[in-house]
């Protein structure tokens, strides 16, 4: 049995669904509200942030593990029938730059300034939103949608030639601001034919039938010709 401690928005989480879901894993969804500090799960991850993975059912031994990266890299070796980061090293190596792009200078630049304004920001009772910090995320994702729209000239996937976990990355983080109706798709036409592909694969199904209390999702979230 494989447990994954989530939250709905949290791209990284997201990722996390996405890599289980291509590899055909099964796996129980649990919603954890990490603002509450759980004493069963900070036994956990000290650090109480999501994801989490229980796997139960390791292939050497039961294991719990935190960090999407981490998550990652430990699926891809325990479960290899559907790798996600394959080529040659050097194709490898710029997969897992490209998801550490999307996690990191993407989520700092734009996931950040948008979900964390405007959703985690009031779930956590920490204020408003800034509009300052809304305006910076609304500004850079053009940048981020130009880089996307690159890679696509250049290749099949944003890695090469395969589906990998840097287009599971992005997909992600795309989603979770796509959710609050803030990605531009009208004006990045390459980037959203990108994100129409993944989108319709059958592991990104249960993303688009999530919905969080209180925020509802524009017209276009859930439909696969958008």
């Amino acid at each position: 049995m494989r447990i994954l401690y989530h939250l709905w928005l949290s791209p990284y989480c997201r990722k996390v669904r996405l890599i289980l879901a291509e590899k055909d894993l099964a796996f129980e969804l649990k919603e954890e509200k990490v603002w509450e500090r759980r004493a069963d799960f900070l036994a956990l991850n000290p650090a109480c942030q999501v994801p989490v993975l229980v796997d139960e059912d390791g292939p050497e031994e039961p294991v719990t593990l935190s960090d999407s990266t981490v998550i990652t890299e430990y699926l891809e070796e325990a479960y290899p029938q559907r790798r996600l980061i394959l080529g040659s090293v050097t194709e490898r190596a710029e997969i897992r730059r490209l998801a550490a792009w999307f996690d990191g200078k993407f989520n700092e630049e734009v996931t950040r300034n948008l979900v964390g304004e405007k959703l985690m920001k009031r779930l956590l009772g920490l204020g408003g939103p800034s509009s300052e910090a809304i305006r910076a995320g609304l500004s850079n994702i053009h940048y981020h949608l130009d880089y996307i729209g690159y890679l696509c000239e250049r290749r099949t996937w944003l890695g090469g030639d395969h589906l990998s976990i840097a287009d599971l990355a992005a997909a992600a983080h795309l989603s979770c601001i796509d959710y609050l109706g803030n990605v531009p798709w009208e004006d990045h036409g390459d980037a959203k034919e990108w994100y129409a592909r993944v989108k319709s694969r059958p592991a990104f199904r249960p993303l688009l039938a999530d919905r969080i209390p209180g925020t509802t999702p524009p017209a276009h979230y859930a439909d696969l010709d958008f």
